[in-house]
């Protein structure tokens, strides 16, 4: 048995230059849409914020009622 450490079908360097593009499509669409999500976020936090400060001010009433 003939073992070799050599790939079968080694990657050409146009692979490597459509791999490296895709990669580097894929990361810039990535950080565009952080930088248009940030007040999406920002918005959901303040959302989450208010809901949670709500159900508190409904406990406390609840438990005044009491």
């Amino acid at each position: 048995m003939d073992e070799s450490n050599a790939r079968e079908h080694p990657v050409h360097p146009t692979q490597w230059g459509r791999i490296r593009s895709a990669i580097t499509h894929h990361l810039q669409k990535v950080i565009r849409g952080q930088g248009r999500n940030v007040s999406g976020e920002f918005l959901k936090g303040a959302a989450y914020k208010l809901g949670s400060g709500a159900v508190t001010l409904i406990i406390i009433w609840w438990e005044t009622r009491r």
